[in-house]
């Protein structure tokens, strides 16, 4: 007699195959899969072993440390220069600030901070709240702060500003106000009104087809001579409203490209509901052009902070520009000063577009994920 065997039970889950799983797996799948990516991964690992061994012997290996002036640094087979850093450092954040007022940058700065954290955090409240502030309240607050004038203190002229400060505020200005006028140009370009097509058409066209620094000149040098006798702009602000503009004809386009990708059902089931075309393009619309739109949108915003290196074209220093005034001192006069200038400037600059676009990321990655539930 034969007893047939029938399983009540699902048998019990085997272990993945070793190295399939951990870092060895992702290994094997991603770097080492077949004999060309495993030659291709060598020589690149032997490259980038090559270049990081050669920046860590000159930065630190070889580098000086110490040091009143050049003669510390002017020897043979020198590397970096960090004395001079140390020395500079405060006026590459400042530029001219007066000393006794620096308080005041900082103050801008790390209330800014404060403020904006919470807008970056997904879990905290108060949003709207704080973009209320940051919007209308902090700009006045900082320029109160940085100009002086009133409640007491010191007036500072722009012409003083320079190094970091002016590079955050030049590059948070420009932001702050090409990201609207942007979503603006680009619902005009897609408007049915002739008039206002055609407009942000124009605008759109001339601001993509002149270069950055032709805009920066031009609001410099050129726009005072069409100001009645007597009326003037600081130069400062000149460059930024230059500079924003210039930047909201690229955000108009980036914005644009997203409304497109937006299916017409969309639309058309926004109005099937009864909300107005505005209303639709507002609440359904909108908000899903622009998820789609964050690579594009961060990426121009990284490009707008790299480009307020132009600024230093129209006599505004900035951060690179105030390296750069830096190493004309003969104190420092010495082979290694310019590179280890360049080489913090990199540093600073990579810090800040490195972790815009890994923000950026993690909030295109929040909003697919919501977007899935």
């Amino acid at each position: 007699m034969s007893v047939a065997y029938v399983r009540d039970r699902d048998a019990p889950l085997r272990p993945p195959p070793a190295g399939t799983t951990g870092p060895v797996g992702w290994l094997r799948e991603n770097l080492f899969s077949n004999l060309g990516s495993s030659l291709l991964t060598l020589l690149l690992a032997l490259a980038l072993g090559y270049v990081l061994w050669s920046v860590l012997d000159w930065a630190v290996l070889r580098a000086v440390w110490t040091g009143a002036d050049r003669e510390a640094c002017a020897i043979a087979d020198a590397g970096a220069c960090w004395p001079f850093v140390r020395e500079k450092f405060p006026q590459w954040l400042f530029g001219f600030y007066p000393i006794s007022e620096r308080w005041r940058p900082i103050a801008a700065f790390v209330i800014g901070a404060l403020a904006l954290a919470p807008m970056l955090m997904p879990s905290a409240g108060s949003k709207r709240w704080n973009a209320v502030f940051l919007l209308v309240a902090y700009p006045i607050l900082v320029v109160e702060l940085l100009a002086g004038g009133m409640f007491g203190l010191p007036q500072v002229e722009t012409a003083s500003w320079g190094g970091l400060m002016v590079t955050l505020v030049v590059a948070v200005t420009g932001i702050v106000f090409s990201l609207p006028l942007g979503i603006l140009l680009a619902l005009g370009r897609r408007s049915e009104l002739p008039i206002v097509r055609s407009a942000s058409i124009a605008f759109i066209e001339l601001w993509r087809g002149v270069p950055l620094v032709t805009v920066l000149f031009m609001a410099s040098v050129m726009l005072p001579l069409f100001l009645p006798s007597g009326i003037t702009f600081d130069k400062l602000v000149r460059a930024i409203v230059g500079l924003s503009l210039f930047a909201s004809a690229y955000m108009a386009e980036a914005v644009r490209g997203g409304l497109q990708a937006v299916a017409r059902g969309q639309t058309e089931a926004g109005l099937a509901l009864g909300l107005s075309r505005w209303q639709t393009t507002r609440k359904i619309v909108l908000p899903q052009a622009l998820r789609i739109s964050i690579p594009n949108i961060v990426g121009i915003f990284i490009g707008l902070f790299k480009d307020t290196t132009l600024v230093l074209v129209v006599s505004i220093y900035d951060f690179l520009g105030i390296i750069n005034a830096g190493m004309q001192d003969p104190k420092w006069a010495a082979p290694q000063t310019a590179n280890t200038g360049y080489f913090v400037a990199a540093l600073v600059y990579f810090g800040f577009c490195f972790a815009m676009s890994r923000y950026a990321q993690f909030t295109e990655t929040r909003l697919e994920q919501a977007g899935k539930r």
